[in-house]
């Protein structure tokens, strides 16, 4: 059987030259996947059956050099969150009543018209509310790197495999940090498009999909296919004619923003930092000139934005019978009920602190052409909890680096820069609004000097045998 370490390009390079067929490669996947996932719990709805059909079929295309799009052939996931014809959407919660979705969401659609082979759903908290693998429907996702760790979230399922090597493509969707934090909590790449490259179903403030993936150039490769528009989103950016591929970058004259002070929110751990900074002298020394860059939060938006959130979450579920709400993982129904006290007129405030951030983000880039900080202030934290501070009290203090680039709509990256005590820290690179390239061309131009990761985190039966020296 063949290495199933591929990337999409050498996957389809085998398939053309009939060295590797789309179902021998996924076979081989298979085996990967049941070394795996009883340890960290990625998966929903995964199907092999199916996968092997779809991949059987991809092979035929092949053959006869028919193939759909860039994807034929290519394993992928895609968030729980995301719609898939004819399966349930649980949001990660026991207290929604399951029904079959009636149409693919966009992202599902475009990767589906283009042969990719969706072979399965990943994992999110409840209601994509929380930055952990912790849900009251689903068992609990694990970090590949360290099984009694936190993978984030939300999209918890989707780092985790990505990390444990389940293919090379996955889709999350983020609407405060939620493909970069968990991104930066597995090592893996996480892009953030600017919102609206990736059309959602169904919308909202800040909502946007992105891939994750082990190399920028994977994530890159997929944006053909999944910023295709689609009239469902209303945000939809025009069709685009991006070369996706070309990578290459010139920093002499660029001015990179360099912000380890969010301005609210968990203190940023030496480790990161000092793992960031580093990371900032590598653009320095490639031509750029790193300059300081002030926070563009405060505690004033981020409390409003938790207002807006806690009364529009309250408005969602208060419909619900008492029966089902209690089924809601206790930590989020205990900060959603605060939303009960929060009045129409503290809301519109609340939500008015989006416009905010937004301004303070287009001030700031006024004054620089990018901008570099850490994805997640502190590196790593107990896999049971369902937040870095474990308090519903405190529920978004981590993601002060990622929520402002939501509400600003700019395209943000993080990738691995380092580890500390063997789990890996997140570097986030921030472009101007629409500049997508720019992101995933300064993230390629990192990995290249850094070589990327290596060594990818092996199951925990494989470890223990290496160090038995059974292996």
């Amino acid at each position: 059987m063949p290495d199933t370490d591929f990337t999409i390009r050498e996957l389809r390079r085998r398939f053309a030259d009939k060295s590797l067929s789309p179902l021998e490669y996924w076979l081989a996947l298979e085996k990967h996947i049941d070394a795996w996932e009883p340890s960290i719990a990625a998966l929903y709805l995964y199907d092999p059956e199916a996968a092997r059909e779809q991949a059987m079929a991809s092979g035929e295309r092949w053959m006869k050099g028919e193939t759909l799009g860039p994807l034929d052939g290519i394993p992928v996931t895609l968030k729980e969150l995301i719609a898939t014809k004819g399966h349930p959407v649980p949001l990660g919660t026991k207290a929604v009543e399951l029904k079959p979705a009636e149409a693919d969401a966009p992202a599902a659609a475009r990767l589906r018209e283009d042969g990719a082979v969706i072979f399965a759903k990943t994992t999110c908290p409840d209601y994509g509310m929380l930055s952990s693998g912790l849900s009251s429907f689903h068992h609990l996702s694990r970090n590949p790197w360290d099984i009694t760790q936190n993978p984030g979230g939300s999209s918890a399922g989707a780092s985790a495999a990505a990390a444990a090597g389940y293919g090379p493509l996955h889709i999350g969707t983020d609407i405060g940090g939620s493909v970069r934090l968990p991104a930066g909590w597995t090592g893996v790449f996480g892009f953030k498009p600017s919102h609206g490259r990736i059309p959602v179903d169904p919308y909202y403030v800040g909502r946007c999909a992105g891939p994750m993936t082990r190399t920028v150039e994977d994530a890159a490769y997929s944006m053909a296919t999944l910023s295709r528009p689609d009239w469902r989103d209303g945000t939809s950016l025009p069709q685009n004619d991006f070369d996706w591929m070309n990578l290459a970058i010139d920093l002499s004259g660029m001015r990179i923003g360099l912000m380890l002070d969010a301005g609210c929110g968990l203190a940023v751990d030496d480790d990161v930092k000092i793992a960031v900074e580093q990371a900032a002298k590598l653009f320095e020394k490639a031509g750029a000139t790193i300059v300081s860059a002030g926070p563009v939060l405060t505690r004033t938006m981020l409390d409003g934005l938790d207002d807006f959130w806690r009364a529009r979450f309250w408005g969602d579920i208060a419909g619900l019978s008492e029966e089902r709400r209690e089924t809601i993982l206790p930590y989020i129904y205990e900060w959603a009920k605060g939303g009960a006290d929060v009045s129409g007129v503290d809301a519109v405030k609340g939500f008015n602190q989006t416009i905010e951030m937004r301004k303070t983000c287009g001030r700031l880039f006024t004054e620089v052409d990018a901008v570099l900080s850490p994805t997640n202030p502190v590196v790593s934290y107990p896999a049971e909890w369902p937040s870095p501070t474990n308090d519903p009290k405190l529920p978004f203090e981590h993601i002060a680096f990622t929520v402002p680039w939501n509400m600003s709509e700019q395209p943000a990256s993080s990738i691995n820069c380092g580890f500390s005590k063997g789990m890996p820290i997140g570097l986030q690179i921030v472009g101007p609004r629409f500049d997508d390239m720019r992101v995933l061309k300064l993230s390629k131009a990192f990995e290249d000097w850094t070589g990327g990761i290596k060594d990818w985190p092996k199951p925990p039966t494989v470890r223990k045998q290496s160090q038995n020296g059974r292996r």
